[in-house]
């Protein structure tokens, strides 16, 4: 696909994505009479139609998307074209640190009124994964331990860091934590993680819908044997 054509592509998925994430807020939170609920499900199923008219495989790469750079447009915890995702906003810098900011709505509700600890655990686990990226390491996640220090509310700025470890062979450590950006003296929760590197060989079976899935998550050379 030319660049053009990915940008204006990249551009439309974006657009599709905030709209729906939008719609999902709606769901969660309406009171409409059930009538008005029935027609808007069979709008939703016309629509559906419409979209699976062109679709790729379970298996296969999205044409938005680069996985070597961490361009991943479906990503559940920060693709702009997925609905599901709470739309995290997250960088990273060399040295090894990552940073990231998101507001969590109605969708990724547990207790009444608090984030569901199984999404702040998703958004910590990426953070961490994104630190050990920005270290010049590859690697999925091993482990991840996760300490919940204080409830995490719905509908407020939240701050997460990241920064990673110690490395030996194909394992890296990583340290994250999440604050309120207007109480960032509070950790609400911190988790740390082990990341390990595939081998070569391995990787290529395991992500053998890319061409070329080395740098991301795949042992350095020097590493594989480690």
């Amino acid at each position: 696909m030319a660049e053009a054509d990915r940008a204006a592509r990249r551009e439309a998925v974006g657009e599709l994505g905030t709209v729906l994430r939008d719609l999902a807020d709606a769901a969660v939170r309406t009171e409409v009479p059930a009538g008005e609920l029935t027609a808007v499900a069979a709008a939703a199923r016309e629509l559906t139609a419409r979209l699976r008219a062109a679709g790729r495989g379970l298996h296969e790469v999205a044409s938005v998307d680069d996985p070597e750079a961490g361009e991943r447009w479906y990503s559940p915890v920060h693709g702009r074209g997925n609905p599901v995702a709470p739309a995290l906003e997250a960088g990273e810098t060399p040295g090894g640190r990552a940073t990231g900011r998101v507001t969590v709505g109605k969708a990724h509700e547990g207790p009444p009124g608090l984030v569901h600890g199984g999404v702040v655990a998703t958004l910590l686990d990426h953070l961490l994964a994104r630190a050990v990226r920005a270290a010049g390491r590859g690697g999925l996640t091993a482990t991840l331990t996760v300490r919940y220090r204080r409830p995490v509310p719905l509908g407020v700025p939240l701050l997460l860091t990241a920064e990673a470890g110690e490395s030996s062979g194909r394992r890296t450590t990583a340290t994250a934590r999440v604050v309120a950006e207007d109480a960032p003296g509070t950790v609400l929760a911190e988790a740390e993680g082990l990341f390990v590197a595939l081998r070569p060989e391995r990787s290529a079976e395991v992500f053998r819908s890319l061409a070329d899935p080395a740098g991301t998550w795949t042992a350095r050379t020097g590493d594989a044997g480690a």
